[in-house]
């Protein structure tokens, strides 16, 4: 492996409680640098978040801690990194991310910095860690996760994976939607999907969660842990309550998200049985987020996935009229998803690899 220039540090920065404190510099570097990284990754700024929407997801609260650190080389910050750490009961996983600026490729900071992440999460119990890492398109050799389903490049980023140790254990796919277009398609499926559920009726709500849904969307949020494909990952079985729903809609408020949650309701017990969510940052000419999106499984079989879908982004136009596409990403055998995003109008952008190490003190 290559020897890092003498020159490089790895330090862990301070989270400041706001971005206006005497500590937040480095955040704001942190936050800056992101942006630039994955613009280089993606070739464009879709995925761009302001420090302060990303504060709101640093500072501390129950459900999650991150740690983050900058890359410096010769004084000059050329890369960032990122810990996770769930906080369900005898978690065992830590989340890892290493960012580069492609000018630093290839010197040995990445290493040195993932070493770092690693000796940190062993220090805190965590022993399963994994990787998410977009692979652009390329040519020449790929590699496939045991699943058999989707591939990756054999790129700089894989090479780089393998030789630390790390298994590919899934791919996701990100996918758009363009929003300047297909509006009429759409509403023809909306109106098919309406038909077909019988026995349905779709609600939504902007920002907060009323009360009489908290419970019902934090039900649904927790089965997301256990009923979204995840191959060989271990993924922690989430648990979600009113509090905690309301903790996530503390941290949107904060980083000046909007979100717009759209669910389908069983009629004759009023019980929420599935839901989508469309968030955005305080651009609203900037791209939309599809987060998370789940039908129960009691429920399937009745065009929900593409009734709450297509009624979401319905509404969504008359909340971010100038937004001109919708990213999401799904696991390659989640094919049911898949459908319902390709029949929208989604078209897939690149590969996402899960990797994954087992590591021991």
């Amino acid at each position: 492996m290559t020897t890092p220039p003498p020159g490089t540090r790895v330090r862990r920065i301070a989270v400041p409680a706001a971005l206006t404190d005497q500590d937040a510099a480095d955040f704001i570097a942190f936050a800056r640098l992101r942006n630039e990284i994955y613009a280089e990754i993606t070739g464009n700024h879709d995925e761009d978040s302001t420090p302060e929407e990303m504060l709101a997801n640093y500072v501390p609260n129950p459900d999650e801690e991150r740690r983050a650190w900058l890359i410096d080389l010769d004084g000059r910050t050329v890369g960032r990194a990122i810990t996770i750490l769930p906080s369900e009961e005898s978690s065992r996983v830590a989340y890892l991310e290493v960012d580069l600026l492609r000018e630093a490729w290839g010197q040995g900071l990445g290493t040195v910095a993932l070493a770092e992440l690693e000796t940190d999460a062993l220090a805190s119990g965590r022993t399963v860690l994994q990787i998410w890492a977009e692979h652009p398109e390329a040519p020449g050799q790929r590699l496939t996760p045991p699943t058999g389903v989707g591939s990756i490049p054999h790129d700089h980023v894989a090479h780089f994976l393998q030789a630390r140790g790390y298994t590919l254990e899934q791919v996701e796919f990100k996918s758009a939607l363009d929003l300047t277009r297909g509006d009429a398609e759409r509403d023809a499926l909306l109106r098919a999907a309406q038909s077909a559920a019988s026995g349905y009726r779709v609600v939504s709500w902007l920002g907060r969660t009323p009360a009489e849904f908290a419970a019902g969307y934090a039900r649904l949020k927790a089965a997301m842990s256990t009923d979204a494909p995840s191959a060989d990952l271990e993924i922690d079985e989430e648990t979600w309550d009113a509090a905690r729903i309301a903790r996530a809609d503390d941290r949107h408020d904060a980083a000046g998200t909007t979100i717009l949650v759209t669910c389908a309701q069983h009629e004759a017990t009023g019980e929420l049985v599935a839901f989508t969510e469309l968030a955005i940052g305080p651009d609203r000419g900037s791209a939309t987020g599809q987060e998370d999106t789940l039908v129960a499984r009691a429920h399937r079989g009745h065009r929900l996935g593409v009734l709450i879908k297509a009624a979401a982004l319905r509404q969504w136009h008359g909340i971010a009229p100038t937004s001109p596409r919708v990213l999401t990403w799904n696991a390659a055998e989640n094919r049911h998803m898949l459908a319902i995003n390709h029949t929208l109008g989604f078209e897939t952008l690149a590969c996402i690899g899960a990797w994954k190490r087992h590591v021991t003190g």
